[in-house]
């Protein structure tokens, strides 16, 4: 059986990874990040900070609150956003990265550099 690129070469538990092994960890991957809103919500969150749920709402207008919430409870199971309510009323919530979802940060910079470098200067015709 053949391996990945030698820069993609262990897997975490130091197994070396196959082509198909590869594949299933990044479908895996980008099952946790797929949906409408998931990439805009971190981009919001990738600077460390915290959001209201307000604030994500205004900043991605088109939104809808039943989405949006329903877009940071799978970001929240998947371990990739900390959800701290604070017992107020009206209840405080706020969002922000977890330790392993900051480290996502990287690989989307190397996403958007990497669309960038499209023959045609990243934008589709």
């Amino acid at each position: 059986m053949g391996r990945t690129h030698k820069k993609v070469s262990m897997d975490p538990q130091g197994v070396p990874y196959t082509p198909e092994t590869a594949a299933i960890d990044v479908e895996k991957a980008l099952k946790m990040l797929e949906g409408r809103w998931k990439l805009l919500i971190l981009f919001q969150l990738f600077d460390g900070g915290v959001r209201r749920f307000s604030e994500l709402e205004r900043a991605i207008p088109a939104v809808t609150q039943k989405m949006l919430a329903q877009q940071l409870r799978q970001l929240e199971k998947d371990g990739i956003v900390l959800r701290r309510v604070y017992p107020e009323i009206p209840p405080k919530v706020e969002y922000s990265l977890t330790r392993w979802g900051q480290s996502l940060c990287p690989a989307l910079d190397a996403l958007l550099t990497w669309a960038g470098k499209r023959p045609d200067g990243g934008h589709q015709t």
